[in-house]
């Protein structure tokens, strides 16, 4: 229990990391989806496509060389020779992908859709957050929590600040300012979110830069070989990830109509930010349990401990679920600037529960991570990224952005489904599958009769929650004590 206490501390911290940068990315959409920022819910629905973009750059640009450091940072003597040939890596893919886009820059401008002025500043953006990539990585192997928050919270204030002042503020003080009138440029709402997120990444790099300074630039070849084959298939893994979590809204460009194709990216993009809180608790999560999980490989039988996790995790999630579906119709009112937005509010509960079922995964996945079994996370993810395309291709047509919610559930579903089942094969860990499952049904259910059945009714909606949380109390009190007396203890 002991070793769950320091699971849920780093966890705790990491969460900040997380928590705090996505509130604000929420709030954020509040900012450009109000009509005096971006007029238009198609200039959203632009600028989501385009993040969707960044998304599955971004994967590409780490290989799975994170989780890759992770395993050798742990498993090798000579640590130091695994920081500078992660870090050597890095340095030279970034290198050649910023000069390879450079050249062909007008061809991926025709094949994407993304306009020049702002793809020149999407490929700074990429670069910049992949040089930080191995230096994050290394904060976390050393247990450095704090600073590793620290840096992500200075980088999200950055990127926040700067859409205030050139969304808000900057127009204004160009009649009156000098400074600020050579900056102005009108209708560059877009390109001045852009010019704010690589600003922002620049900062991090620049409170990041003492790691390069401190690297022996020499690189062990037979070392990469090895890191990169075990990263190949998380590379494949966060891709089909990548896929699943953002090729909805570029397939809903590709396949709707021109004149509305935009418009319905922006209302799904901005909606489905109100299952963010999910994905927020399941990011903290993975981020404090992912090292945790590798060094209580080396234990005599981690497996109790893993099931344990899981337990907690759905436990706390399932509450979440419900607690956001109750609240969802007040959430919009606080996040979502523009009523237009709203039309979208019924994949709401979906995208929520998908969520959920990725971040069950993400806990599956540890018997494939810790057995170097990596290949078969690339399997499932892959199968999971193929039903996604699937499905989004036979349900756009006729249900658009409802039909991009199931696919997405579905497909989170089949992963979880899938590791579990290969999980108990190749390394069995005593999950309490009864139990799992009763809290997930119960959340459903009750998600379901509170969000369909009687939306805006907050009296059978708080009663769903209250009788949700009463049943946890009443079923796990033994285990909220022994929590409670070892919080106290340590």
């Amino acid at each position: 229990m002991n070793k769950l206490i320091q699971v849920f501390r780093q966890t705790f911290i990491y969460g900040i990391a997380t928590v705090f940068p996505r509130i604000i990315s929420v709030l954020l959409v509040r900012l450009h989806t109000d009509k005096d920022i971006l007029e238009n819910v198609s200039d959203y629905g632009n600028l989501s496509i385009i993040f969707s973009y960044i998304i599955l750059v971004n994967v590409m640009l780490s290989y799975g060389l994170e989780t890759s450091f992770f395993r050798f940072f742990n498993k090798e003597s000579k640590k130091k020779e695994v920081i500078s040939t992660a870090s050597i890596s890095i340095i030279f893919t970034t290198a050649l992908f910023f000069a390879i886009s450079s050249i062909f820059k007008v061809e991926i401008s025709q094949f994407t859709g993304i306009e020049t002025q702002y793809l020149n500043l999407v490929l700074w953006i990429l670069v910049l957050d992949a040089l930080v990539v191995i230096p994050f990585a290394y904060l976390r192997a050393q247990g450095k929590a704090i600073k590793y928050s620290i840096i992500k919270i200075v980088n999200v204030l950055v990127y926040f600040s700067l859409n205030i002042i050139f969304l808000i503020f900057l127009e204004k003080l160009a009649s009156s300012n000098n400074l600020a009138s050579s900056i102005y440029v009108p209708n560059y709402e877009i390109s001045y979110i852009f010019i704010s997120n690589l600003i922002a990444s620049a900062v991090s790099l620049a409170l990041l830069i003492p790691f390069y300074f401190n690297i022996n630039y020499k690189i062990n070849f037979r070392l990469l070989k090895k890191m990169l084959l075990y990263a190949f298939p998380i590379l494949i893994s966060g891709l089909a990830y990548s896929i699943n979590e953002t090729f909805d809204k570029i397939l809903l460009d590709f396949m709707l109509p021109e004149s509305i194709a935009k418009s319905q990216v922006g209302m799904y993009a901005a909606c489905y930010k109100l299952a963010l809180f999910m994905t927020l608790f399941s990011t903290a999560y993975k981020l404090g349990i992912e090292p945790f999980f590798f060094k209580e490989a080396q234990e005599k039988s981690p497996q109790k401990t893993y099931a344990l996790i899981l337990e907690v995790f759905v436990i706390l999630g399932c509450s979440l679920l419900l607690m956001v579906v109750v609240f969802a119709d007040v959430l919009k009112l606080i996040f979502i600037g523009d009523k237009e937005y709203w039309q979208a509010m019924k994949i709401v509960p979906i995208i929520l529960l998908a969520n959920f079922c990725l971040g069950i995964y993400q806990n599956l996945s540890v018997w494939y991570k810790v057995t170097d079994k990596t290949k078969f996370g690339a399997y499932i993810s892959v199968f999971g990224a193929v039903i996604t395309i699937v499905l989004n291709i036979i349900l756009i047509p006729a249900y658009s952005y409802v039909g991009s919610a199931v696919a997405t559930l579905i497909a989170y579903a089949f992963m979880a489904y899938c590791s579990y089942l290969l999980g108990k094969k190749y390394y069995p860990i005593p999950y309490n599958i009864s139990k799992i499952s009763f809290y997930i049904c119960l959340a459903v259910i009750l998600s379901g009769i509170s969000f369909y059945f009687f939306r805006g009714n907050f009296f059978i909606g708080v009663g769903c929650l209250v009788l949700f949380n009463l049943t946890i109390l009443l079923f796990e009190k033994s285990n909220i004590r022994i929590l409670i007396k070892g919080f106290n203890e340590n």
